[in-house]
């Protein structure tokens, strides 16, 4: 779907990618910066920020599942490439043929993967995924030569107040010694997400996994003061689809959960919930940009459509709409997305549909 199709699109400045990868680069040296671009790049679309994150310098790149790697390998990227969590069974021949590396935690496990290189995950106190602390001997042992890599994740690194990463370092510290003590190389030894890489030094080790940073966006408030570098990636933008005058007191979209208090401009834009704009988000208070100012989303977002409440603004079919990036001296930023909704930045990017056509550039 191009950009023609419908007037809702999301623009992708990879320009900004290569930006934050320096940025990555400079502020986790000497560990490598290895580029997660799992679930479609974080809706930012995974070949092409892929490409954009290797010829800025990342080492490698990470996927949450064989297919991801294999949709990369497709479009003709060489890079190392890490699954990020142990798979099933079926899927170890073709990630071995496509040459892709595998996260294991389990006896089963290493049987697949066999021959393909192993990076050995501990669970040093998510509890979600990875080995318990004392089954990481025997488990290196079992991978033997296949070994490449030891890695854990860090639950709490986006709070530096949390004591918890703390803990779980030295946890994962004390595996990496019984390790090399039973004279185990874990090779290639990572641990930092993007929280961790930018507010956790001790947290770098080998290499760093960056996501969301990569993005340009907070991996969440309390590391907000070490992301001031990075530049947002995703605009997402529409035009007006219609316009009409609404007397006051007049209810709008489904269930009248907003009225008007004046006679007002309201503009229809042709995003809705089946594209990724939350359908409570008016309800928390939500907003737009049209003609450089902030506009409020009048009501509930509905599957395809939300509605704007533009006052006595003049507005008219085609004005550009922009929900997340810049209009003028103004900006609505994915923080501001996951604030008003009480969730992450993650999300917010995650939820924009395939159905909006990306333009990079």
């Amino acid at each position: 779907m191009s950009k023609k199709t419908r007037w809702a699109w999301v623009e992708i400045d990879l320009g900004a990618v290569a930006h934050n990868v320096h940025v990555l680069r400079a502020a986790a040296s000497p560990a490598a910066v290895w580029a997660v671009v799992k679930a479609d790049a974080y809706g930012h679309g995974a070949v092409p920020a892929a490409r954009a994150a290797v010829e800025a310098g990342a080492d490698s790149l990470c996927v949450a599942l064989v297919d991801e790697g294999l949709e990369l390998r497709a479009a003709g990227i060489d890079a190392p490439i890490l699954v990020l969590s142990e798979q099933p069974p079926e899927q170890a021949a073709a990630a071995a043929a496509a040459g892709l590396q595998l996260t294991v935690s389990s006896p089963a496990g290493i049987a697949a993967a066999r021959g393909t290189p192993m990076h050995l995950k501990i669970d040093t106190g998510m509890h979600r995924a990875g080995c318990a602390p004392g089954d990481a001997v025997a488990l290196a042992r079992e991978a033997g030569a296949d070994l490449v890599g030891v890695s854990t994740h860090l639950a709490c690194a986006d709070d530096p107040a949390s004591p918890v990463t703390a803990g779980q370092l030295e946890c994962f510290t004390r595996v990496l010694a019984e390790l090399r003590g039973a004279g185990i190389d874990p090779g290639i030894v990572h641990a930092a997400n993007s929280a961790a890489a930018l507010a956790h030094p001790a947290a770098r080790f080998d290499a760093v996994r960056a996501g969301i940073a990569v993005y340009g966006a907070r991996p969440g408030p309390g590391v907000a003061d070490v992301c001031a570098d990075l530049r947002p990636v995703m605009r997402l933008v529409a035009r007006v689809s219609s316009v009409r005058r609404v007397g006051a007191g007049e209810g709008i979209s489904y269930g009248h959960r907003y009225r008007t208090s004046s006679v007002t401009t309201a503009a229809t834009v042709p995003l809705g919930y089946a594209d990724g704009v939350p359908r409570r988000y008016g309800l928390v208070g939500g907003e737009v940009l049209v003609g450089g100012r902030r506009r409020p989303i009048a009501g509930v977002v509905t599957m395809d459509q939300l509605v704007l409440d533009c006052g006595t603004a003049s507005v008219a079919v085609g004005d550009e709409v922009v929900l997340i990036g810049h209009q003028g001296d103004e900006e609505i930023t994915v923080e501001e997305w996951a604030e008003r909704l009480d969730t992450i930045t993650y999300e917010v990017t995650c939820g924009i549909r395939r159905r909006v056509p990306r333009r990079w550039s």
